[in-house]
């Protein structure tokens, strides 16, 4: 079963707590280790590699949530963290939600109900490194799970998505997953910003004296890419005359230099991506049809981040651990109304504007919180500029976890199976969750 073969932290320093949990781990066949205060955990954390934590909240020598924070913030990719917690700190609990964590139980709780979370937290916990690369939302996992099966067998890709999007980095990703990927080339070309009379040299490359400043001979990017992967990056906007031209070297797998004669063969997986709607531009003259065709044969839209509002704090926290791994010493953190404004804003500029943000957020903010008013180049809302109170707080944390459950509920048609499954948690938990939110199917 999944228990022997990963291993669980359990952080507890109530021995009757403890004693009880271990001896049930035993029964279900989970490796473990227990650890009675957080400096003994933090030291394990950083010698072994988990699959999942299971802490008290209130420990000894420093708050279980305090170990969990400082870790975070310190740009450690963490297993998943299953929080135990006091009636009095349900709302703390759902503060870690927010910041994180995977899941929180209510002391005294039941423990076939702590064995379901953790069952299927093992599942899913396949690695305690990231188990995500491009998102966590339901779309980018979707695309990731692609990935694999396109980088062994497609040839021809064409990904498509607003400006920001992250398309790049899709493309890098297939790259990766390809064999050899670490060892082969990618080129990467934007075809909008080179001028239409360097664009075919850029592409097929030079002979020397080809033209007026051609003091050598230079191999193209399609020369460049051989045995690896090409990048065509804002294909939508190349000129009309380079579409025939490059229409030719795709399907026949040779370039011819600039000024050259000899056709020169190449070899490599030829990935091109656009903001633009090419079929638009097909219907107004400006994109070739039959290139239309040639490079859709997989065709990966990217949705933009508005549309995947779960990718938006997961991002921010990669960018935010980032920054802090780039400058020692800086220890940077989001607050809850910050990540509130960051759920708020509608990211025109996608995932390069969040991350835009958060560097200049860090930037700016003087303290460990990044301050408001530093995210956004213009004023912020006026409501969240408002003091919290603590029963604010809690307010807007359990508003936000009844909206998540309930969207989850609707996208489910209702069925509560499904919707557990889809959030990770056992049915009897999403019963429970729903009873205190005020849920109904």
């Amino acid at each position: 079963m999944t228990g022997t073969r990963a291993r669980l932290c359990l952080i507890e320093d109530d021995e009757i707590m403890g004693e009880s949990l271990c001896e049930r781990f035993e029964l279900e066949g989970f490796s473990y280790d227990w650890h009675r205060s957080c400096r003994e955990a933090e030291i394990a954390l950083a010698r072994h590699r988990y699959a999942v934590v299971v802490s008290d909240i209130r420990l000894p020598d420093r708050g279980g949530d305090e170990l969990f924070l400082a870790l975070k913030a310190q740009g450690r990719v963490l297993p998943p963290w299953l929080f135990i917690t006091g009636h009095g700190a349900i709302d703390r609990a759902v503060e870690l939600l927010k910041s994180g964590a995977a899941d929180y139980l209510t002391k005294p709780f039941d423990l076939d109900a702590m064995i379901d979370r953790l069952s299927s937290l093992l599942d899913n916990a396949q690695s305690p490194s990231d188990e995500y690369r491009l998102g966590v939302s339901a779309a980018m996992r979707h695309i990731e799970s692609l990935l694999p099966r396109l980088a062994r067998q497609a040839t021809t890709i064409l990904i498509s998505g607003e400006s920001g999007v992250g398309k790049e980095v899709v493309a890098r990703e297939l790259h990766h997953l390809s064999a050899e990927g670490n060892e082969r080339p990618f080129i990467a070309v934007n075809c909008g910003a080179i001028s239409e009379s360097l664009l075919e040299a850029e592409l097929f490359g030079h002979e020397k004296g080809a033209f007026t400043g051609a003091i050598r001979e230079r191999p193209g990017v399609f020369e460049q890419a051989h045995g690896g992967t090409l990048f065509l990056d804002e294909i939508g906007d190349m000129p009309l005359p380079m579409q025939v031209k490059l229409l030719r070297a795709i399907q026949e797998r040779k370039v011819t230099r600039v000024g050259g004669e000899r056709a020169l063969s190449v070899d490599l997986r030829l990935i091109c991506a656009t903001h633009r709607d090419l079929k638009e531009r097909v219907e107004e003259g400006r994109f070739r049809e039959d290139l239309f065709y040639r490079i859709n044969v997989i065709n990966l839209r990217l949705p933009p981040l508005r549309e995947r509002g779960d990718d938006i704090l997961w991002l921010a926290r990669r960018f935010l651990a980032a920054y802090c791994r780039e400058h020692p010493g800086e220890t940077k953190r989001l607050t809850p109304t910050v990540e509130q404004a960051l759920l708020m804003h509608t990211w025109p500029g996608n995932i390069r504007e969040l991350k835009n943000a958060i560097e200049r957020a860090c930037i700016l903010s003087a303290g460990d919180a990044l301050l408001l008013e530093t995210l956004f180049e213009t004023p912020p809302p006026a409501e969240l500029l408002a003091d919290d109170t603590a029963a604010g707080l809690a307010d807007y944390l359990k508003a936000c976890e009844r909206d998540y459950i309930a969207k989850a509920l609707e996208a489910h048609d209702g069925q509560i199976a499904r919707t557990a499954a889809h959030l990770g948690i056992s049915r009897k938990n999403l019963w429970e969750r729903m009873k205190r939110l005020d849920l109904s199917v």
